[in-house]
């Protein structure tokens, strides 16, 4: 592997930006420069006018392998990811067979080393009656347990109070996070038969934030908390989509140097880029599980991004085929694929004022990184995995479908102009991605957790 100097750049790591030089050498960060950085014999980028990032970690993904590789699988989604300046993901276990086995949790890894483009780790999922089996989870490879608290996709709902009782119990046990979807399903269920006999079979997909509901979301969410603070578990809710929820939740900034509560946030980009105004233009393509929610909604979650109510910002990536995506709230389905996307969609949060480059940094890498334990990355920092990505602002681009690396082939946000361009993406040293260029024999690390 060739030493790399990225000259030039304005670095943004640990809270704050500075015009410098990053030195990356045998897949290390080796030095963090204000200027005048040198080496011999190495590769040099010159990011003058760019700022240099720590890879972004998306802790939220759906890459669908095994089992369900007609809507995506590690190989395409990883690239996609590289395309976005994504260097690290945490895959969902709701795939075929279900992540809920040591035996499927091992053949994962054993798929990712083949596949996967850049670095990956797996959640092991939650059913009604694995919870022995959280003991025998190697932690230094499982950055948590998956819990679905709501009907979602893949059938592996926890609806028994006993066995959530002991999921929790035994996470806390076990020092695993539990990451929770929370929605409550009596009420979607109620809601959607009230829906069907008012509107028919298929209620228009503008139905869906009033049959999976505020209140489905909230009842739901603050049941996981109170079940997470009765055994001291460590509890992440995930892509949080109402205000109502946000209340749940106790400010946090890296900058007081203590460590993050135990009970934290999620927020997805979907949630902080659409609103139910939205599904007018857009329809089924935005649907997802949680729903979209009001342009209310939306600015909350953008505020708790500044306010510390949010811990860590990832995508739910969720691809489908585009003939699954037709119909309304009972037929099409929810799901969308966002990782390519994900970073250069909230730089322009930074460029509309709605947080700063460095706190978008903190929520997409360092808080991704510190919250679940991951070894050695998520910051510009000497002695760091040299996970980097180069973007450059005022670089105008219009999105169109044959840009999109998702095996689905099609993005909701097809036609919108991008006021950032990824320029490079470094993973663990290796130049995967330089200006369109790919370099498709790079493979990613197993992340290691601690």
């Amino acid at each position: 592997m060739t030493k790399t100097l990225i000259k030039g750049g304005i670095i943004v790591s640990d809270g704050r930006s500075l015009k410098g030089d990053l030195l990356l050498d045998d897949g290390i960060i080796s030095a963090v420069a204000e200027r005048g950085a040198t080496a011999e014999e190495c590769e040099v980028i010159d990011a003058s006018g760019c700022y240099v990032l720590p890879g972004i970690i998306d802790t939220h993904v759906h890459f669908r392998e095994p089992g369900l590789t007609d809507k995506a699988d590690i190989y395409t989604e990883s690239r996609a990811a590289a395309f976005g300046g994504v260097t690290s993901y945490l895959d969902m276990p709701n795939t075929v067979p279900q992540t809920t086995t040591l035996e499927a949790l091992n053949e994962k890894y054993t798929l990712a080393a083949e596949k996967s483009h850049v670095n990956y780790g797996f959640f092991f999922g939650a059913t009604n009656d694995n919870y022995q089996l959280f003991s025998q989870l190697d932690r230094s490879m499982v950055p948590g347990i998956k819990l679905f608290m709501g009907s979602s996709t893949g059938n592996m709902l926890v609806d028994k109070y006993a066995s959530l009782l002991k999921v929790f119990e035994k996470a806390k046990e076990a020092d695993l996070p539990v990451v929770a979807h929370c929605e409550d399903t009596e009420t979607i269920n109620r809601n959607m038969e009230q829906m069907k006999k008012a509107y028919g079979d298929d209620p228009l997909v503008a139905l869906h934030p009033i049959i999976r509901s505020e209140e489905a979301c909230y009842e739901s969410s603050a049941l996981a908390v109170q079940l997470a603070r009765t055994f001291g578990a460590r509890l992440h809710v995930a892509h949080i989509s109402t205000a109502a929820e946000l209340d749940l939740f106790s400010p946090y900034s890296p900058s007081s140097f203590l460590p993050p509560p135990s009970i934290t946030a999620e927020a997805c980009v979907a949630h902080l880029l659409f609103s139910s105004d939205d599904y007018l233009s857009k329809g089924s393509l935005i649907k997802c599980n949680p729903a979209v929610k009001s342009s209310a909604d939306r600015e909350a979650l953008r505020s708790a991004l500044t306010d510390g109510r949010i811990t860590t910002i990832a995508t739910d990536h969720a691809p489908h085929l585009l003939s699954q995506k037709q119909g309304g709230c009972a037929r099409a389905a929810s799901g969308m694929p966002m990782v390519q996307f994900s970073l250069v969609a909230m730089l322009d949060l930074v460029d509309a004022g709605i947080l700063s480059i460095e706190r978008m940094v903190e929520l997409m890498a360092h808080q991704p990184a510190t919250l679940f334990g991951i070894t050695r990355r998520g910051y510009l920092r000497e002695g760091y995995h040299a996970d980097v990505t180069v973007v450059r602002p005022d670089s105008h681009w219009t999105l169109t479908k044959e840009q999109i690396q998702s095996k689905c082939g099609w993005s909701p946000l097809e036609g919108h102009t991008f006021r950032w361009r990824v320029e490079h993406t470094f993973c663990s040293g290796r130049h995967i991605y330089n200006n369109g260029e790919f370099d498709d024999t790079v493979r990613g690390d197993m992340l290691a957790f601690h």
